[in-house]
């Protein structure tokens, strides 16, 4: 497992039946997280603490109970990077952050930070930036998708707070399949590729996406924008029917016959502070130059 330990404003303290504890700059959250199964005594004393604890409903959903008023948002740092996030508990239990990803935000820094050349990147499902933000902090140009027109202006908040406003990333609110083809009949091409597709949702005109069953062909189509000498290709998912070595497999074979290179997958996670053990928090499968 890829863990990221390297956050120093965010923190899981701790995690038991269902639900993990967590300290976003010092803000105490209790959130619930389905692989937790295990049942471990709740001994810290900041479980009666939380100033938010997140409820799911029986019926879907849920809502928070606060105990404490926190602002509407407030600001966390990834300091490793120098970025800043926005951070807003929302009424589907997220905050607009995946604290997991910074061990990818890492890997991708450090790939164009030593490429010796001009970096372009497309980033799809790109949701509030974090991907976005540590791509154009280390020098690339970013094209920034996702189809929600909220969350690209959380993402533009996000580039704000990191002083990134005036990098060259291109906001773009479109179906991501759509634009790639786009893409190709217009010839643009990119050096790099993230792709952090959701696993269950409809499109604008009610067309099913179920991850298992669109993933390889939006991948094979997405290969038709990576440019002659391309630098990655990162594909990260949380479903759990989507292991590691089904995403190797899938990124081998439509991209190492095309482009030669290597593949890697694992899952990837967050250290756990009362325990010393870490989160299994997603799968993410890279293929390399």
């Amino acid at each position: 497992m890829r863990i990221a330990e390297n956050w120093k404003d965010y923190e899981i303290i701790d995690t038991s039946d269902g639900d993990k504890l967590e300290s976003w700059q010092g803000k105490i959250l209790v959130r619930p997280d389905p692989q937790i199964i295990w049942k471990t005594e709740r001994k810290n004393p900041l479980w009666n603490k939380a100033d938010g604890i997140y409820h799911r409903s029986q019926k879907g959903g849920g809502s928070w109970e606060f105990r404490k008023k926190l602002p509407e948002s407030w600001n966390v740092e990834y300091k490793n990077l120098n970025l800043k996030f926005v951070i807003k508990p929302t009424g589907f239990k997220h905050t607009g952050l995946f604290p997991e990803q910074a061990v990818n935000w890492d890997y991708m820094s450090e790939k164009i930070k030593n490429a010796g050349r001009q970096i372009k990147v497309l980033n799809l499902f790109a949701y509030t930036g974090g991907a976005t933000l540590a791509c154009a902090e280390a020098g690339a140009s970013v094209c920034h998708v996702d189809s929600s027109k909220g969350i690209v202006a959380w993402a533009k908040e996000n580039a704000s707070a990191s002083g990134l406003s005036d990098r060259p990333i291109r906001w773009i609110v479109d179906d991501c399949l759509k634009f790639v083809q786009r893409e190709i009949r217009r010839g643009n091409k990119y050096d790099a590729i993230i792709m952090d597709p959701p696993s269950y949702g409809r499109g604008t005109n009610g067309e099913v996406w179920k991850l298992e069953d669109c993933i390889y062909e939006l991948v094979s189509t997405c290969s038709n924008v990576l440019s002659d000498n391309p630098l990655f290709f990162l594909l990260n998912s949380y479903t759990t029917g989507l292991s590691p070595s089904v995403m190797a497999y899938m990124l081998s074979d439509i991209l190492v016959p095309k482009f030669g290179g290597s593949v890697s997958a694992d899952e990837i996670g967050l250290p756990v502070k009362q325990s010393g053990l870490a989160l299994p928090c997603g799968n993410t499968s890279i293929w390399s130059k």
